[in-house]
């Protein structure tokens, strides 16, 4: 916005004091209507966000006795954008651009004998180019929390509650830093949060300011609770939907769910890191899940049906082939972990062949007359044959 339209603006009536009113009446009137149309107490609402700013500018001149002088002076000298020469100069008045004299063109400083002193008093009163920008919308604090769920709960989703602790708007001073809800623009960005930093060139740099925090805003009187920063630590409890499929140290990102913005800002992110506890008889291994079956060493060496169980399903059965070996791996389709698309992974039976620590005397004269019917095979014989051979 250029010098030019603050110049035509009225601040009086923007406040709704009379020219005259003191600094008081002015403070009186300001918080009146900053509480009115404050962005926090009217989410959403675009004409009450630029009515805040509006006010805040208003605020920004009149308040300060210096720069409220040198609106005044500047107000009596162009009137409504005409200038009005004093008696012996001809009389009557004329119109000229006001861009003439600010822009700092051939004209330079002493366009109609006013010397530089015009610069000095409008630099002063707009300093930084004016207010135009200021109290921009700020994001919501990113939250970093985590969760941790049953075997079951992860494989197929499910629905948790999380405490999250973030920064949110003082509800003490309804997030405006002040204790009477008045804070003023901040004289070093503005009121633009930002503040910039010479680089190269035509290029700069620009970083929050540091006198505001990057609010925009100063308080007047900070709030006790806040101490003027306008957040506060807020703890709510919120219930999140975990996807199915997630695994152990997973860091889901959930838009929008993290910390308020401020004035209108859009809200944080959320990240929730997974802990998965252990299955005291599944296992993970990506979208499949593995399970390690025993089996009987008549079952391994005969072959047989064997039933095997699932995750939150009836079992399966599963054909084991004549003389499986110990820790072959079958697979039973469509039993495993849900994929993104809805459909599931597998689930790998691992057989492992169980050995009695016990025998009966039945079962023991069965095993004799098996090693006798054997005698003359040596397992081990190709491990002796390949180890002298290498």
């Amino acid at each position: 916005m250029s010098t030019k339209d603050f110049v035509e603006k009225d601040y009086y009536k923007v406040l709704g004091v009379p020219k005259d009113a003191t600094e008081a009446e002015i403070k009186k009137a300001y918080r009146k209507l900053a509480r009115e149309f404050h962005p926090d107490a009217n989410k959403g609402d675009s004409r009450a966000e630029e009515r805040f700013k509006e006010i805040s500018e208003a605020n920004d001149v009149l308040s300060d006795p210096k720069r409220r002088k040198e609106y005044d002076e500047a107000r009596a000298l162009f009137g409504n954008g005409g200038f009005r020469p004093g008696p012996g100069a001809g009389g009557g008045s004329f119109n000229f651009d006001l861009g003439d004299l600010f822009g700092g063109g051939a004209q330079g400083g002493s366009a109609g004998g006013f010397g530089g002193g015009l610069g000095d008093v409008f630099g002063g009163l707009f300093n930084r180019g004016g207010p135009g920008t200021r109290t921009q919308p700020r994001r919501g604090q990113d939250i970093d929390t985590e969760v941790t769920l049953s075997f079951t709960e992860a494989v197929d989703g499910a629905t948790v509650p999380l405490r999250m602790t973030s920064q949110a708007p003082c509800k003490a001073c309804s997030g405006t830093g002040d204790k009477n809800g008045t804070p003023r623009v901040c004289p070093t960005c503005v009121g633009t949060g930002q503040v910039s930093r010479g680089g190269s060139g035509s290029f700069s740099l620009t970083d929050p300011c540091a006198d505001c925090r990057g609010r925009g805003l100063i308080a007047q009187d900070p709030c006790e609770v806040c101490k003027g920063s306008g957040r506060a630590r807020s703890s709510r409890t919120m219930q999140v939907r975990i996807p199915a499929g997630v695994s152990d140290g997973q860091r889901i990102r959930l838009r929008g769910k993290g910390g308020p913005g401020e004035t209108g800002g859009p809200a944080g992110d959320l990240y929730v890191t997974v802990h998965v506890d252990a299955h005291p008889v599944f296992g993970r291994k990506g979208d499949n899940l593995t399970v390690t079956v025993p089996v009987t060493y008549p079952e391994a060496a005969l072959g047989g049906e064997i039933r095997v169980p699932t995750l939150g399903g009836p079992p399966v059965t599963l054909k084991l082939p004549a003389g499986t070996p110990n820790g072959r791996t079958m697979r039973a389709r469509g039993k495993g972990a849900v994929r993104k698309d809805g459909t599931r992974g597998d689930l790998l039976v691992t057989v492992e062949v169980s050995v009695p620590s016990q025998l009966g005397d039945s079962a023991r004269e069965a095993l004799e007359s098996y090693r006798k019917a054997t005698a003359d095979e040596d397992p081990r014989a190709e491990l002796f044959q390949a180890a002298k051979g290498a």
